[in-house]
């Protein structure tokens, strides 16, 4: 009883913060600022209550910890929460993101500010509400509730082109999931529950697993997004808002990594192990491919977005590999890529406010002028390329030490996305950072102010920390891990067995 109300005090905070802001009358400069500092309070408000549920959360038991429950729409589906150690770490990289978002957004969003806040307030409440949810069609509304503030926030404050990109966006998540609910509906029907702790312990019969595994995959691929069906996610990158684009690489494409966790690596293992198969070399394309698509890239925001492709890659062949040192480095790696990868479009968004444009050859030479920018940068940079001493690291090395160990083609292929990232990482800091500053509009570019400064000071330290000493989140991943495994190696042994009895 003591966790009793604590997740649903955090998709509550957000909600209330909102309906706060939207209380605010006027459009006045002192409207708009108690619209900016209501949101921070709110954000960070909740940050905090997601410590307090970290500070309650045992990373010795792998059962559902802080759950509520209630009756909702009938008496088997439910209004119910809880947490493991695979989404709690995801609930506290989401709280712990959005005050970022916040603040990155002080100075840059001048028009329809309590509008912009609400949307990005509702959206946490959704992101966490996929984490936490307990039940199949809860988890549904909340996967799908996000689309319609992230439409929003990229429709209306976005590029030149964010109705192409808003409207691209919506409708591939959409069809995707369309497939998702159909299949939450055939479970229901076969199992009479959409309980996910008991479809968890539910044998779903062979053939029925390899149609709802598909009917899953549709959505979660296009939410990592997995090749070919990440081309939306490139064009909403570039035309959102800087705060838009932290949000969408920190914590939305994790969903979809969350979703095979949760959903098709447990509850389908038999299929999984089927079509494990046709994810490696999805995964493998991926890291390879937008790896030398991010190369001809001529925007910096662009280049960013093929690059969460590829590091996505990485997650599924870790999740896919199925042994431990796969899912662990494949957790690890959405956590540090929601750092990471929220840093670098931050550092994007510092030099876009001052030159209004995201072209690599607009700059050169930036060192000479802000020098801090450059270290930060570059400390980015190095942790996007995953040099030993960052976060990055980790997570890559993991997911090629299992991928290694479930295919040595698999983990050769990867390991080329390695050096490829090296490639195009360390090309764009060049031509950003380095040469001579001899264009006239960059000679009066000023370096990172107090608020910018305050803003990269934790990631920057949390991406080092992580790279030094990964202990506290791979403990949380520990236990969970071999609770999945156990019915992942079921279902391998059975192959195993009908493979050496064919021979």
């Amino acid at each position: 009883m003591l966790g009793f109300g604590i997740l649903s005090g955090l998709l509550i905070l957000p909600l209330v913060g909102a309906a706060f802001i939207l209380t605010l009358r006027g459009d006045s400069e002192a409207t708009r600022s108690n619209a900016r500092w209501a949101a921070l309070a709110t954000t960070l408000a909740t940050f905090v209550l997601s410590l307090v549920a970290w500070g309650r959360f045992d990373t010795a038991t792998a059962s559902f910890q802080l759950v509520e429950s209630h009756a909702w729409l009938t008496e088997t589906i439910r209004y119910k929460l809880g947490v493991d150690g695979f989404s709690m770490p995801l609930i506290l990289l989401t709280t712990f993101l959005m005050p970022f978002c916040i603040l990155a957004s002080w100075e840059s969003i001048g028009h329809r500010v309590k509008e912009y806040y609400v949307a990005f307030l509702v959206l946490e409440t959704t992101m966490i509400g996929v984490f936490c949810a307990l039940d199949l069609v809860l988890f549904y509304l909340f996967f799908e509730a996000g689309l319609i503030p992230m439409f929003l926030i990229i429709g209306i404050w976005g590029g030149k082109r964010r109705i192409y990109a808003s409207f691209k966006f919506f409708l591939y998540t959409l069809l995707g999931s369309v497939l998702m609910l159909l299949a939450i509906m055939a479970m229901y029907w076969q199992a009479g529950t959409t309980d996910i702790p008991t479809l968890l312990a539910f044998k779903f019969p062979y053939n029925l697993q390899i149609w709802l595994w598909l009917a899953f995959f549709a959505s979660f691929a296009v939410k990592m997004p997995m090749w070919p069906v990440h081309t939306w996610l490139p064009d909403a990158h570039v035309e959102a808002p800087t705060a838009g684009s932290v949000i969408l690489a920190g914590v939305l494409l994790k969903m979809g990594g969350y979703g095979f966790i949760r959903v098709s690596l447990p509850m389908f293992p038999d299929a999984s192990v089927y079509f494990s198969a046709l994810v490696f070399a999805l995964s493998i394309i991926a890291i390879v491919y937008t790896s030398l698509v991010a190369l001809m890239q001529e925007d910096i925001k662009k280049l960013i977005a093929y690059s969460s492709v590829a590091h996505m890659g990485f997650v599924t062949m870790g999740l896919f590999s199925m042994n431990e040192q796969g899912i662990q480095g494949a957790m690890f790696t959405m956590i540090s890529h929601g750092l990471v990868s929220g840093a670098l479009f931050l550092g994007v968004g510092v030099i876009y406010d001052r030159m209004h444009t995201r072209e690599i050859k607009a700059y050169g030479g930036l060192v000479n002028r802000m020098p801090m920018y450059a270290v930060v940068f570059m400390i980015l940079t190095m942790a996007n390329v995953a040099l030993p001493g960052t976060s990055g690291f980790i997570g890559e090395f993991l997911t090629l030490m299992g991928a290694f160990r479930s295919n040595t083609w698999v983990a050769f292929f990867a390991a080329t996305g390695v050096i490829l990232s090296a490639a195009y990482a360390l090309w764009l800091y060049r031509r950003v950072v380095y040469g001579e500053l001899d264009k006239p509009a960059l000679q009066t570019i000023t370096d990172l102010n107090r608020r910018e400064m305050i803003i990269f000071a934790p990631l920057i330290l949390l991406i080092i920390y992580y790279g030094v000493q990964p202990g506290p989140i791979l403990d949380a991943f520990a236990v969970p891990t071999d609770q999945l495994l156990k019915g992942v190696q079921a279902a391998l042994s059975t192959v195993k067995t009908a493979a050496l009895t064919a021979h």
